[in-house]
């Protein structure tokens, strides 16, 4: 093999392996996009890359402010970095400028030559600025800065070749820019919504307390009145009794649900004997049904069934759910409550003749402030606490509640309570 044809071949190869290491690098940086939101040093990285794969000199990151139309340095390699974050460059009467503005990129041999070129970065760093090779940055057909390297090692000049690898660390750079931005943004609306919910909750605890007050003058009062109210006026001192106890329950659901998000809901469990804590609540509901002229009928077994629970808390629940009952069944319609075995649990089971509720609205009804019917337009009464609630005193006590239903057809709610293990056991 003739000298010239070893030269060729080895320039060849030369070529190839230089080719080997760029991929190799561009895929050390596609790992690390995915792997750190490290964004000063992503880019640092990248820049330092763009010097090797292009043969510069230096690189530079240069990001487009919108406050001051202007270009300023978000990376840069060598000692000088400091000093150039600190340099804004103008869009007109430099080549960064340039790039940004028509989005194409530029090779310039000898920026002595080109009146584009921004000598205030050069004074400012005491760098002297002999060739540039620099390509915009885009994301989404919208530009946000200039990827620029400086003066080809070895006197040697910038090439198509050099555009094109620097155009892919650009679009590395542009990823890592972006994705940091959207992690910023992210990260500024939860305290957003963080704050937002504090505000919230203070608003619930406050609203409660203030609403108390009142309601228990009023429920003195009219107690009081109920006690020597004639024929003509006890239906009128009834229906002030019904509206306290309405508001007597929104307050509490305001609280408890106050109680649920901060974690302060602390149960105070105790064995008891289910069916007595059913009794208790139902008893309270028949004159409110009838009222409705809704029938109203209990089933369960006459085996005690014991379960650890707290009894206020299940009593909750179940109020909860003969609530919703009673407000979306209309007059005439039927409500039941039941106790079934249920796969080692017992279950409890609230059913009636209401409206139903839609197939696709089952897996929403048990979130907060959650309403089936339009809030402008609805015809049942309720804030959407009550379900939620329930949930959550539900699962705390290592229970599950669900709704089973079919619009216009009326619903079942199901939630289950562990027994106690001696009768789960059979003994």
């Amino acid at each position: 093999m003739e000298d010239g044809e070893l030269t060729e071949r080895a320039s060849y190869i030369a070529d190839l392996e230089r080719r080997v290491a760029c991929l190799e690098r561009m895929a050390e940086i596609s790992h690390l996009l995915n792997a750190t939101l490290d964004l000063p040093k992503l880019l640092q990285y990248i820049i330092e890359t763009a010097t090797e794969v292009v043969e510069a000199e230096t690189a530079s990151i240069l990001l487009f402010d919108e406050r001051t139309n202007e270009l300023f340095f978000a990376a840069a390699t060598g000692e000088s970095q400091e000093t150039m974050s600190q340099i804004k460059v103008p869009l007109e009467g430099s080549l960064a400028g340039t790039i940004f503005q028509t989005g194409d990129p530029v090779i310039v041999g000898d920026v002595s030559g080109d009146a584009r070129h921004y000598a205030g970065v050069d004074q400012s760093i005491s760098f002297q600025t002999q060739s540039l090779l620099g390509v915009p940055m885009e994301v989404r057909n919208r530009r946000i800065g200039v990827l620029e390297a400086l003066n080809k090692v070895a006197g040697g000049q910038f090439d198509a070749e050099d555009v094109k690898n620097l155009s892919t660390m650009a679009a590395h750079a542009t990823v890592a820019i972006e994705n940091a931005r959207l992690v910023a943004r992210l990260q500024a609306a939860n305290r957003r919504l963080a704050e937002l919910d504090r505000h919230k909750t203070n608003f619930i605890s406050i609203a409660s307390h203030e609403l108390r007050t009142p309601l228990m003058i009023v429920q003195g009062y009219a107690g009081f009145l109920r006690h020597h109210a004639t024929e003509e006026t006890s239906a009128d001192v009834d229906m002030v009794l019904r509206g306290a106890r309405k508001l007597q329950t929104i307050i509490d659901q305001m609280t408890n649900l106050n109680y649920l998000e901060s974690g302060k809901l602390e149960l105070d469990p105790d064995r008891v004997v289910l069916q007595d804590v059913i009794s208790v609540v139902c008893i309270d509901w028949r004159p409110i049904m009838a009222t409705k002229q809704q029938t109203f009928s209990v089933e369960m077994p006459d085996q005690p069934i014991q379960v650890q629970v707290d009894r206020n808390k299940i009593a909750l629940v179940l109020n909860n759910l003969l609530d919703n009952a009673s407000r979306f069944t209309p007059e005439g319609g039927s409500i039941s409550v039941s106790l079934t075995p249920y796969t080692g649990k017992i279950a409890v089971v609230v059913s009636d003749t209401g409206v139903g509720i839609p197939k696709d609205e089952l897996n929403n009804i048990f979130d907060r402030f959650y309403q089936v019917e339009d809030h402008l337009t609805r015809h049942h009464g309720g804030m959407g606490l009550g379900l939620s609630i329930a949930r959550a005193v539900v699962e705390q006590h290592g229970g599950h509640i669900w709704a089973e239903s079919a619009e216009g057809q009326g619903s079942r709610f199901i939630f289950t309570l562990p027994m106690v293990m001696s009768q789960r056991a059979g003994k």
